[in-house]
């Protein structure tokens, strides 16, 4: 009887890790969206995705945090109002530019 217990215990706690990463990477994610919030940046100004570690560089986006053993990071996004990403200041470069001296 004992024997038939122990591949159960093992295939559980094989399954657990894997459970408590994805909920540590939520719970970091959390966390990091709470510290921007709490600087002032409004909800509705940036994005926050849990992406693979190889996928981390990508235009317009930043890495502000870490999990899974360093294997999932986590990237911030500023949006212009919420819904699409600044593309690299180009609004920002419109309009009359100030005379130079």
């Amino acid at each position: 009887m004992i024997r038939s217990v122990w591949p159960g215990v093992l295939l559980l706690a094989t399954a657990v890790p894997a459970l408590s990463a994805q909920n540590s990477c939520e719970k970091v994610k959390t966390d990091i969206e709470q510290r921007i919030i709490n600087n002032g940046v409004p909800q509705a100004n940036f994005t926050l995705r849990i992406v693979p570690g190889d996928r981390a560089n990508q235009p317009d986006a930043q890495v502000v945090g870490h999990c899974a053993n360093d294997t999932q990071k986590i990237l911030y996004t500023r949006t212009a109002s919420g819904n699409h990403a600044v593309n690299g200041g180009a609004a920002r470069d419109a309009g009359n530019p100030e005379p130079q001296q």
